[in-house]
Parts: structure tokens; sequence; C-alpha cells
């Protein structure tokens, strides 16, 4: 037999003990569901957390913030409230579903997020509408679902008109208002707010080592830089929500 006969005699034989012993083990294992859900999320989110410190809190008169207690009906009709959110880190957004400038922009930004972490039970987003006389639960039914919203935990939430404001103003510090000749008839911050496990707005230090409080949700990763040279914040909050998922 010649030299090159026993090599493909050789290659045969190995590619043979490897279908009989490897693949049954390979397929005993997916059929026993020891490739857990863990280890498939994190192949799908492709992400780590490059800089270890620990979030900052939002204090104010020497204390953290925690988010006020509110309550509204989401694009589903149901009540939903703050308790909803406990145990969970979640974005906070104030839009409009008519906004003709910057929403559109923060909802693909936000969309962009939820697809970041799929199948993730502690993550969700609260969008309130600062139009909630326009903005009913149908309204926002539709605005979701034309966004391609799929994470449970992402509630349009509409209601009265004060408690919204108040919320916006009170419980955030995040500006939004009815202005008349405004695009859209309103006009609101372009930022979101993180919060954790407890209800802290909690975000990243500057380097003075105070809290930057929100991320800019207007500019794309993918765009990196506005017109301005403004840096994009949502690889950093992509980051941010992961380092309080996996440590909190």
């Amino acid at each position: 037999m010649k030299k090159t006969s026993y090599s493909y005699v050789g290659v045969s034989f190995i590619i043979l003990i490897f279908g009989i012993i490897v693949v049954p083990k390979i397929i005993d294992r997916i059929q026993n569901d020891d490739i857990t859900r863990s280890e498939s999320r994190s192949k799908d989110l492709q992400m780590t957390v490059s800089d270890k410190t620990p979030l900052s809190y939002l204090m104010i008169n020497g204390e953290a913030k925690k988010v006020m207690p509110f309550s509204f009906i989401n694009q589903n009709g149901d009540l939903i409230s703050n308790q909803d959110y406990h145990g969970k880190v979640y974005l906070v957004e104030f839009f409009f579903s008519t906004c003709p400038t910057i929403c559109p922009k923060m909802n693909r930004n936000l969309v962009d997020i939820q697809n970041t972490f799929p199948d993730q039970p502690d993550f969700g987003i609260a969008s309130f509408t600062i139009n909630p006389e326009y903005d009913t639960q149908e309204v926002l039914k539709s605005y979701a679902d034309n966004y391609g919203v799929t994470n449970p935990n992402w509630h349009f939430m509409t209601g009265d008109t004060d408690a919204i404001y108040n919320l916006a103003k009170t419980g955030f510090n995040l500006y939004a208002a009815e202005v008349e000749g405004a695009d859209g008839g309103f006009e609101h911050s372009g930022n979101f707010a993180l919060i954790d496990k407890e209800g802290y707005i909690r975000s990243r230090t500057d380097a003075f080592g105070n809290p930057k409080i929100y991320y800019k949700g207007i500019i794309s990763q993918e765009e990196q830089f506005d017109e301005d040279g403004e840096m994009e914040d949502i690889s950093a909050l992509k980051e941010d929500i992961l380092k309080l998922l996996e440590n909190e």
C-alpha cells in the first residue's frame, strides 16, 4: 500500500472515532439542556464591562435620589406603577408619539438597547408621554408595535397630565413642557435616566467625580458623534446596564 493510502486510512479512522464518541455527547448535552441560558445569553450579548468602577448615586441634600411613586396606564391597558419595576434595572424617557424631531431618534436607540439585552427579565424601559390627551392607550400600542417593541417590561404610559409633568420635573429633574410654536407643540429633554433594582437613579461620574446623572439619548452608537461633536452615550449606557444587572 502506498504511503498516501495509509494517510487516508488514518484520517478516516480519526473521523470515525470522533463521530462515535464525541458527537453523541454533544447531542446528549443539548437534549439535557446542559447548555444553560446564561451561556447563550453571554454569547448573544457579546459584551463585557470595561470599567469596574461602581456607578454613582444622584445625591439630593445628602440622600440618594430615589424614583418617586407613579402609577399610569400602559399601551396594553394595564395599570403600571414604580413597584412593577422593583428588582429591575430600567431606563426612563419622556416623549410624545407625534414628535417630529428627537423622539424617533431616542426610541430607535432604545430599541437598539432592548435588542442588546434579549430575554433579560430584569431589564425594562419606562416611556412617559407628555401629550396624554392625544397619546391614548391605543395610540401608544400602535406606536410600540411600529418600533418593534418586544420587551414585556417596556411600558409606554399615559395618564393625568399634571402627574406626568410633576414626575418629569420633580421625580427626574427632566425638562418637559407644552410650548406654543415648538415642533409638535412640545419640548422635552433628550436624555435617559438609568434606574437600579432598588429604584435609585445611577450614572457614571465625570473627571471630577461628580455624577453625570443622565445619558444622551439622541446620538446613536453607530453615529458616534453629532454635528456639534458631542459623543454618544449609548455604548456607555449598555455597559452600565450590564454592570447593574450583573453586580446588583
